[in-house]
């Protein structure tokens, strides 16, 4: 009975794995497309556009879907500042003469603030999912839509069946692969001596390792002004959505990775790729030395010779609808700094990881799940810190031209707000500007 069933099963599997080396593999390790992706993008595309055409018939939400997509959120914020919102409730109203400029309808706007804050405040919103105008078959993610129609819930029913019985399995194996060659790959090369041939064998295996992981997503990836690329020596800042940033980057160049040292299988992989090439991994204790990390980063970066290092100086995930405060730790280095954006496309895929939410597994198989990944990294011209310039206008400078480029939201909030409370000083820096306005220039700090 046990024969015959593998006797049927072993061609088959012989079959899926043969074409899985020839139309995907080798295409991938060499950076070669048969056009395979384009040509499933292209249906997905169609396939997408037809069911936000039922939705928006179906549901008569047209007007709808065109106010949610310019509207950008609940509340309507401008950029005026503490000093002019609070000039603009004064006017028309006296003003004390006595006891300092103070009037009650001050009030009125640290109480808009405060409401604004409960409702919808700038910064855990950049810790959720970005919301989607029209549905993308994947989930709800907009409240406007409640009525499917029978076609599209078939259509529903289908991208399922296929999103998990075709692509996971094709997805899964793909990756597999594709983490075991840069295992066994890296793990050879670092046995030879250090020359140039082992180096150029390090970034072959690297480059072609994740190549075929980012084949294992369906990512569609668009690299623009190719001329500004990272050179040696160099350190590449880049805004961070997700621990795939890594792979999306490294499909078109190699990087030095820096981090904490990993246990389990993430700690196999960091071993074979160090033994290949001059990763920076430190220990749990080591990362609080604060000098000795920067002194690390700052040897690696004087050797010319050595992979540019990839650093996210964010240190945590954000939905890629903003940017937000950079540490200055990679800005006080020195060298040269190579700005890098990254913008996903959500229509496809969330690429977000909620990490307060989905644990590494959970997050993977959701990508593996997505229709695709489509993004695109734009590479920036390389900048240095100006003369009378500290690291953290540094640090913000590069922010805002990453930002900007990427179509992203500029926020000078910390990050690490995403589990932690605000911290006094901000509340301090508040109630001086207000002082300020309140007693004068003679305001004590």
């Amino acid at each position: 009975m046990m024969e015959g069933f593998w006797a049927a099963v072993f061609p088959v599997l012989r079959i899926w794995f043969n074409c899985l080396v020839l139309l995907i593999m080798l295409p991938a390790m060499f950076g070669i497309s048969l056009g395979i992706t384009e040509t499933y993008m292209k249906v997905l595309i169609k396939s997408l556009e037809w069911a936000t055409h039922r939705i928006q018939r179906a549901s008569r939400a047209e007007e709808i879907l065109k106010h949610s997509a310019s509207n950008g959120g609940l509340i309507q914020r401008d950029d005026s500042s503490l000093e002019q919102e609070i000039e603009e409730l004064r006017r028309n109203r006296p003003k004390p003469a006595e006891h300092g400029d103070f009037t009650l309808s001050d009030v009125l706007y640290f109480t808009r603030k405060g409401i604004e804050s409960i409702v919808e405040d700038d910064v855990t919103q950049r810790f959720t999912s970005e919301e989607l105008v029209s549905w993308n078959l994947l989930t709800r993610t907009n409240n406007n839509f409640q009525y499917i129609s029978v076609r599209l819930t078939i259509l529903w029913g289908v991208g399922v069946i296929v999103r998990y019985c075709i692509l996971l399995p094709l997805r899964l194996t793909l990756a597999g692969i594709g983490i075991s060659w840069l295992v066994i790959g890296t793990t050879l090369v670092g046995f030879l001596p250090n020359c140039r041939v082992k180096g150029w064998l390090s970034e072959l295996v690297h480059l072609m390792c994740y190549r075929i992981c980012a084949r294992s997503l369906s990512a569609t990836i668009h690299y623009h002004k190719k001329q500004n690329r990272p050179k040696k020596g160099g350190i590449c800042v880049a805004n961070h959505t997700s621990p795939i940033d890594v792979v999306i980057l490294a499909n078109d160049g190699c990087y030095a990775m820096v981090g904490q040292v990993h246990g389990g299988l993430m700690g196999v992989i960091q071993r074979a790729m160090e033994r290949s090439c001059p990763h920076i991994w430190f220990e749990r204790a080591e990362m609080r030395d604060r000098h000795l990390v920067t002194q690390r980063l700052r040897d690696h970066v004087n050797d010319k010779t050595k992979l540019p290092i990839l650093i996210f100086p964010e240190g945590t995930c954000i939905n890629n609808t903003s940017v937000m405060m950079f540490k200055k730790g990679s800005f006080e280095i020195g060298g040269t700094i190579y700005p890098l954006a990254i913008k996903y496309d959500p229509q496809f895929g969330d690429a977000f990881w909620n990490s307060s939410k989905y644990n590494m597994v959970s997050y993977l198989l959701r990508m593996m799940t997505s229709w695709a990944i489509v993004c695109n990294v734009w590479y920036m011209p390389p900048m240095t810190q100006e003369e009378g310039e500290n690291a953290v206008q540094f640090a913000n400078r590069v922010k805002s031209a990453i930002a900007q480029q990427g179509g992203l939201v500029d926020l000078a909030w910390d990050g690490a707000l995403k589990r932690a409370r605000v911290k006094d000083s901000f509340k301090e820096q508040q109630q001086k500007m207000y002082s300020h306005m309140v007693v004068g220039e003679d305001s004590s700090d």
